[in-house]
């Protein structure tokens, strides 16, 4: 087919508006995802191999390595809902109430931080959570308890809030070293990638407060039980395909421009100079669009902005970012129990069994075992060599468990995210833009807006979703919720069926994929397959090691 001839089936010929989505990670995907459900010609642009963004993997050899340790939360609706409207819930588990095993690194002695199973209603659920956690003196546990109820009534959209350093505000309320880093920062690293000392107060209330103070049962765990590039990338083709949604990969952007009531896409495509392998894109490379959602990260955002917006690309370049690291390692024997383990007292801060997902229980040795540690907050180790990371790390390990000092790791190696977040310091609020950028039909989308949410998975969903409405305004079209969440169903008329696996969202799909592509992973091995990638990405974005 010509340029020409493309053009025009993607010209006035077709009567809906039409939306061009940059980015093809969470944010980017939600967009689309609401966009095509909402009845709109939906082009989705992503410069990479694979959809997923900062949520992906990679091969390596016979494995398949995720880009990051990607946990989320019962209280992360948005998020929950993308997975049903993908349909891959059931690749996903959920604790049916919080419990996190602790190594205490200092005595290696072990507790928990776990919900009660007596009903009790928020926040009081939380007390015999802290009074049985003990990492702490009970004295220390007890003043803990006072303070989280009193950084619950914190107003996180005060300046005078977000600009307060969260260590500080502890040290004001009782928390003593050894609290801030036993608990405040188990909590607080993982999801806001800096120490307590240097974190916005706001956004450290806001995990606080909605994680574990608003709802009895809001911190309940999840993970995927495959790697993420099935979980978000695979399906998202397989679904916005189905839907009618165009989805390009390798596509990079060169500019946005207004043009005649809409705008003009100057596209990259296949590294040459010109943009004809993408459809509706004339012979220089140009692709129209009546409406845009930019969900690329806020230093690329701040380049693509077209003249005329009223957001300032210099505070999203202010926004700065913090680095994450992730040890990986295979052992030949069984370390740790469980699907992870949270360590205090240690450099080591999170350690996840990936043996199933990423294919070694399949393909390696029998009884061996991959542990990833995630490292947040890493900038004292992120220029750090490989070797010395390795030697470090190997010999806390057979500090802390028996079986590593029986057992040297088969394999060790790093990879390093540098811009995994923006960097969520006191201030970091008035930097963030909302989804309106001044300018008709362009919003922008992605963990760094102002979600009121720190830089997770939760908030790229719903950046995503937040964005698609406010692009999409003025121009005719009822936008309502996802296709196949409850909202979707409800709003729609259709009864939601309820699911097998206790404690998960109920939910239908609309655009299912086929159940044999993402059948469940429980009892079976199943590797995502895609390009290899190199370790180690200098440039690679995450929403973080452990965003809830």
């Amino acid at each position: 087919m010509s340029a020409g001839a493309l053009d025009a089936v993607a010209g006035g010929d077709d009567a809906r508006g039409h939306l061009v989505v940059v980015g093809g990670g969470l944010a980017g995907m939600a967009a689309a995802l609401l966009a095509v459900d909402s009845g709109v010609r939906v082009t989705l642009l992503e410069a990479r191999p694979r959809l997923g963004g900062a949520t992906t993997s990679f091969r390596r050899g016979e494995l398949t390595i995720d880009t990051g340790q990607h946990v989320f939360m019962r209280c992360c609706t948005a998020y929950r809902g993308l997975l049903a409207r993908l349909g891959v819930e059931h690749l996903t588990t959920l604790q049916p109430r919080l419990d996190v095993p602790v190594l205490i690194g200092s005595s290696l002695t072990r507790t928990r931080l776990r919900r009660t199973g007596v009903r009790l209603p928020a926040p009081l659920h939380l007390a015999p959570a802290l009074l049985g956690y003990k990492a702490l003196p009970l004295v220390e546990r007890l003043r803990a308890g006072l303070a989280a109820f009193q950084l619950g009534r914190l107003d996180q959209r005060s300046p005078a809030v977000d600009g307060r350093s969260f260590g500080a505000w502890l040290a004001e309320h009782g928390q003593g070293p050894a609290a801030t880093s036993a608990l405040w920062e188990l909590l607080t690293v993982a999801t806001l990638n800096v120490p307590a000392q240097d974190a916005s107060l706001g956004l450290a209330a806001k995990v606080v407060r909605t994680g574990l103070l608003e709802g009895a049962d809001a911190g309940d765990l999840g993970w995927a039980d495959v790697p993420l590039s099935r979980l978000h990338g695979d399906a998202a083709v397989a679904v916005l395909t189905a839907a009618g949604a165009d989805v390009r990969t390798g596509v990079k952007v060169r500019s946005i421009t207004a043009s005649g009531g809409g705008w003009e896409v100057a596209v990259t495509s296949g590294g040459t100079g010109r943009g004809e392998a993408v459809p509706g894109a004339d012979e220089s490379g140009v692709l129209r669009a009546d409406a845009v959602v930019l969900a690329v990260p806020a230093p690329a955002a701040a380049g693509l902005l077209p003249a005329g917006a009223t957001v300032d690309p210099e505070k999203l370049r202010a926004l700065g970012d913090s680095p994450i690291i992730n040890i990986h390692m295979i052992y030949p024997r069984q370390i740790i129990e469980g699907p992870f383990l949270a360590v205090v007292d240690s450099p080591i801060q999170w350690i996840f069994d990936r043996t199933i997902s990423s294919g070694l229980a399949a393909s390696g040795p029998p009884g061996a075992q991959y542990l990833a540690l995630s490292q947040s907050a890493a900038q004292p180790w992120i220029d750090r060599p490989a070797n010395e990371l390795r030697t470090m790390f190997i010999d806390e390990m057979a500090r802390l468990f028996p079986a590593a000092r029986a057992a040297e790791p088969l394999e060790v190696f790093v990879t390093r995210e540098r811009t995994a977040t923006f960097r969520q310091t006191p201030g970091s609020l008035a930097l963030r833009p909302g989804a309106a950028t001044g300018l008709p039909h362009f919003a922008l989308a992605g963990t760094y807006t102002d979600t009121e949410w720190p830089a997770t998975m939760e908030s790229a969903v719903r950046s995503g979703l937040t964005a698609a409405r406010e692009s999409l305004a003025g121009m005719g079209v009822v936008v309502g919720e996802l296709a196949g969440t409850v909202a979707g169903s409800v709003a729609s008329g259709r009864r939601p069926s309820a699911r097998a696996v206790p404690d998960q969202a109920i939910t239908t799909t609309t655009y299912a994929s086929d159940s044999s592509e993402f059948s469940d992973p429980r009892g079976v091995n199943t590797v995502a397959t895609g390009s290899p990638v190199a370790t180690g990405q200098q440039g690679n974005s995450s929403t973080g090691g452990y965003p809830v």
